[in-house]
């Protein structure tokens, strides 16, 4: 829980952090980072080295074996201090708030930005987690095209890579798309601005038909820029008065891909169903997809 991070936050010091960065790099190569590898990379002698490490293990920011060696992993809390570290550092991020969203891939918290000038009000932002490997390695990699042909990867390479590829991504159609601002990325986490307005599934719409035209109109705005989401659903659409934003970009693919029509025509398929089932508004999924495909 981010709560027991920022409990224990602030109590770490340069040299817990330097431990939880070694961690972090011997697990590219080591499931369980030897005791040895910490020592060399962190330089601190083995009693001091040890206390610290009790420490972080009784907190639940690294965990260890004994068996066949002693080693240690980084936790996902250890994970989430060093990217929370990184971000006060470069002044990104000041202060976190609550949790306002969870899955099973991902944790998003409100926060806040200190402003450029002291008078001015503070700046909310989001933060996003990824937690892609806490679960099931095989069904992450069954469902994540960059993990596929990994034979050996850490819950930490799954979620690093992936918040790197749904930062480039948004990066890369901010802009030309609706959907929040991709502030900073940093190991398993993105900064970005809030979303607008309330998500489609918890909100009653006044004008179900603009909406729907306006989501329709992003997914053609978007396949026109080589990109699906291939994960669209009420559950990662945002409404507001000035229309729609899509967020959750990890699974995106492009139109090269060779299931891209039938993740484009999901994508659709869901979104159709969602406003038929609440709003009784019905749209010919074959004619939308041929409308999106128009031109492009």
């Amino acid at each position: 829980m981010i709560d027991d991070v920022l409990k224990f936050f602030r109590t770490l010091d340069s040299k817990d952090l330097r431990i939880l960065t070694g961690i972090e790099i011997g697990m590219k190569n080591f499931e369980w980072v030897p005791l040895e590898e910490i020592r060399k990379y962190t330089k601190l002698n083995f009693d001091q080295l040890e206390y610290r490490l009790f420490k972080l293990y009784k907190s639940n920011i690294v965990v260890g074996t004994k068996t066949p060696y002693e080693g240690y992993q980084i936790y996902f809390d250890g994970y989430d201090a060093l990217a929370l570290n990184t971000f006060v550092k470069r002044g990104v991020v000041s202060a976190i708030g609550d949790e306002i969203g969870v899955g099973k891939e991902s944790v998003v918290h409100e926060a806040i930005q200190e402003p450029e000038l002291a008078i001015a009000d503070p700046i909310p932002v989001i933060i996003k987690f990824h937690r892609e490997g806490r679960t099931s390695f095989k069904r992450v990699k069954r469902v994540r095209d960059h993990l596929v042909d990994r034979e050996h990867f850490s819950w930490i390479y799954a979620a690093r890579l992936a918040a790197k590829r749904e930062y480039d991504i948004m990066q890369t159609l901010y802009g030309k798309i609706s959907i929040p601002k991709p502030l900073d990325h940093n190991r398993h986490a993105i900064v970005m601005a809030p979303a607008k307005g309330s998500i489609l599934v918890k909100t009653r719409l006044l004008e179900p038909e603009w909406v729907l035209d306006e989501i329709l109109s992003q997914i053609k705005i978007v396949y026109s820029e080589g990109i699906i989401h291939s994960d669209l659903s009420e559950y990662n659409i945002f409404v507001s008065d000035e229309g729609v934003e899509f967020i959750d970009w990890p699974q995106y693919v492009t139109v090269e891909h060779p299931h891209a029509d039938e993740l484009l025509e999901r994508d659709v398929f869901n979104v159709l169903t969602h406003f038929r089932r609440k709003y009784n508004l019905e749209k010919d999924l074959d004619e939308v997809i041929s409308q999106i495909k128009e031109n492009v």
